[in-house]
């Protein structure tokens, strides 16, 4: 067994209780669990590190020994904790974007990287809300840009400040040569008999779509979740029918639809920790974010964005 720090935190509390009995309680464990766990310690270092008395534990010579160094091991190991956490919350000028799957993100960075060419720049994406919000939380990212369903409340909503980008109905990707697809808006109860796809995630918007569906008078026989490019195979095949943002670019063989009434709405958040290295920055990342927003949704709509001559020349 190798020698880790929690092994010296047991050590060093059962020291510092003085028993067995006192040390378990602090650890929040049994103490036979507690006493079973110290002799493999023990094990591993090749000798008794406490003597067990009537009143209690006393160190060993060895036992001294180890609490010596243990003393001065575990704090300089929380130390170096909190100074990395400072150094990735407060180190080197620059920009580190996490965000869900989605056009909005390349935007913003296309956005950045024009306005601060200088700066480094770096991105992480995941499924997971959750995932990228507790990546500034934690000082390892500076900006989330996640979305959620409705009315929904982002993640680590207590701990990082969040803004509303946009708000845009859900649609609706159909094959090009499906038959409601000259439609101008489509009426979910129309689409009862397709089978659908989606991406995941692990917001609420499942239930949402299954408790619009109900309203709509039918339950979904069949969803594939899948990644983007599957979903939109899976659509332009006419294999299934997809849900999607307003700001799905256009893609060949598939065209975006708008379902009647709006029964589902999509929020696009960016979050910022109050207190991050970045939070001086959050106006800017957020007019930038909310142009990029702009910028797709014209673009899926099959309108050319206007460029002003200070964002770059036109490509």
């Amino acid at each position: 067994m190798d020698l880790e720090l929690r092994h010296l935190k047991t050590i060093r509390a059962i020291a510092d209780a003085g028993s067995l009995t006192r040390a378990a309680t602090a650890l929040g464990l049994a103490q036979p669990a507690l006493s079973a766990q110290l002799k493999r310690i023990e094990r591993a270092l090749g000798g008794a590190l406490f003597e067990r008395r009537r009143e209690g534990v006393r160190a060993t010579a060895l036992g001294d020994l180890v609490l010596d160094r243990a003393r001065v091991v575990l704090p300089a190991v929380c130390e170096l904790q909190e100074e990395a956490v400072r150094f990735a919350r407060d180190g080197a000028e620059g920009y580190r974007l996490g965000g869900t799957h989605g056009p909005l993100l390349g935007g913003l960075v296309d956005r950045i990287a024009r306005t601060d060419p200088g700066a480094p720049l770096t991105t992480y994406t995941s499924w997971s809300e959750r995932e990228i919000a507790g990546g500034v939380s934690d000082g390892r990212l500076d900006f989330a840009l996640v979305g959620v369903c409705g009315e929904s409340g982002p993640p680590e909503a207590g701990r990082l400040a969040w803004t509303e980008v946009a708000r845009d109905p859900v649609y609706v990707m159909l094959a090009a040569d499906h038959p409601l697809a000259r439609r101008a808006e489509i009426d979910l109860a129309e689409l009862a008999a397709e089978a659908w796809t989606d991406v995941p995630g692990d917001g609420c918007f499942g239930d949402c779509f299954a408790a619009a569906c109900v309203r709509a008078g039918f339950t979904p026989a069949c969803v594939y979740e899948t990644d983007t490019a599957s979903c939109v195979h899976l659509v332009q095949v006419g294999r299934a029918v997809g849900l999607c943002r307003a700001t799905f670019p256009v893609t060949p063989g598939l065209v975006t639809r708008p379902l009647a009434g709006t029964p589902l709405v999509w929020r696009h958040l960016l979050g910022w920790h109050p207190e991050g290295r970045a939070a001086g920055r959050a106006a800017a990342v957020l007019a930038h974010t909310r142009a990029a927003h702009a910028e797709a949704l014209a673009t899926s709509a099959g309108r050319a964005p206007a460029r002003t001559p200070r964002e770059g020349s036109p490509r």
